[in-house]
């Protein structure tokens, strides 16, 4: 497998055009509920179109997914919701075969696992701009908006774990433990072994390899209660899960070789050439206010709190005036 080069680029001219258009709602995260015309959607109408959204299968996704089912009903459109469809490869499946027009994904997945690229950007503008155009070029798929969070990969370890070690690891330190303790465990979930952009990145940094021994691969959310409960070592984790600081589990430190990963909606060229300007206007309402930190209050209200995505999702629509309440 090739290595992934950890490549720091930055076209300045088209960042600060992407940049300009992604901060135009900047503002949302300020603004009051609101009705009627005074909503986003109102703004933006999708009479008369209908529209099949998806999503994968893990809280973050669930919770954008029922963003984009509410959002474009409250706008008009016939929604067809197949939220939790799976992991990466199902939905990005079920987009290119036409069985959903729209779900979220993340631009390093697009860049080297959907496209096979190598050497990502690590300046969040630049690899959106790359992923748009070569999707478009290459699969019809357009690439709409750009999240400011960046729910990259990561390792966490148990408060236990933590204070045995006397602070938090690095990713170094990190394996150079597992590589001396042979009882310690790292648990992922299925895909992240052999993924271009996974387990691999951290193997290629330390110099160390991790044996298939010392692997433990559970679903996503058991991941980070085994962690807590020291009964995984380290855990493999989404950064901005919420888990994470409800469990008080402590970040493996990185300094920069797992890539970024911000959101866009990715959809179906001839879905988006029915109302460009609407699909366009209300997922950059959706996208523009969530930082890392609100992504992970919105994540933790599910996976730490038990409400339900759809709930969690028409809160946040409607705070941001997106819907009205």
């Amino acid at each position: 497998m090739a290595r992934l080069g950890m490549k720091i680029a930055a076209l300045a001219g088209v960042g600060a055009l992407a940049l300009a258009a992604c901060s135009s709602g900047d503002s949302g995260g300020d603004s009051s509920p609101t009705s009627g015309g005074d909503t986003v959607v109102a703004q933006y109408p999708l009479d008369g179109i209908s529209v099949s959204v998806g999503s994968k299968d893990f809280d973050e996704q669930l919770i954008l997914g029922q963003m984009l089912v509410q959002a474009f009903g409250a706008a008009g459109a016939s929604v067809d919701d197949k939220v939790n469809l799976g992991g990466t490869s199902v939905a990005r499946q079920a987009l290119e075969s036409g069985e959903i027009d729209v779900y979220m994904e993340y631009n390093g997945t697009g860049w080297t696992v959907h496209l096979g690229q190598e050497d990502p950007s690590f300046d969040s503008v630049e690899l959106t701009n790359g992923v748009r155009e070569l999707d478009l070029a290459e699969n019809g798929i357009v690439w709409i908006g750009r999240s400011p969070f960046n729910n990259t990969y990561g390792f966490a370890s148990s408060p236990a774990v933590t204070e045995a070690n006397g602070g938090p690891f690095t990713l170094q330190t990190m394996m150079e433990y597992v590589r001396d303790n042979p009882d310690a465990v790292v648990c992922m979930e299925s895909e992240f072994p052999d993924r271009p952009d996974g387990l691999i990145l951290t193997e290629e940094a330390t110099g160390i390899e991790l044996p298939a021994s010392q692997e433990r691969i559970l679903d996503t959310g058991v991941i980070y209660t085994e962690t807590a409960n020291n009964n995984c070592t380290f855990g493999e984790v989404f950064t901005t899960d919420g888990r994470i600081p409800a469990l008080e589990l402590t970040l493996v430190e990185d300094p920069g070789v797992n890539i970024i990963y911000n959101v866009s909606a990715t959809m179906r060229q001839a879905k988006f050439d029915e109302n460009p300007e609407s699909f366009q206007g209300i997922v950059d309402a959706i996208l523009a206010p969530l930082s890392n930190e609100r992504m992970a209050e919105l994540n933790a209200k599910v996976s730490a709190e038990g409400e339900e995505p759809s709930a969690v999702a028409r809160e946040y629509l409607v705070s941001e005036g997106i819907i009205g309440g």
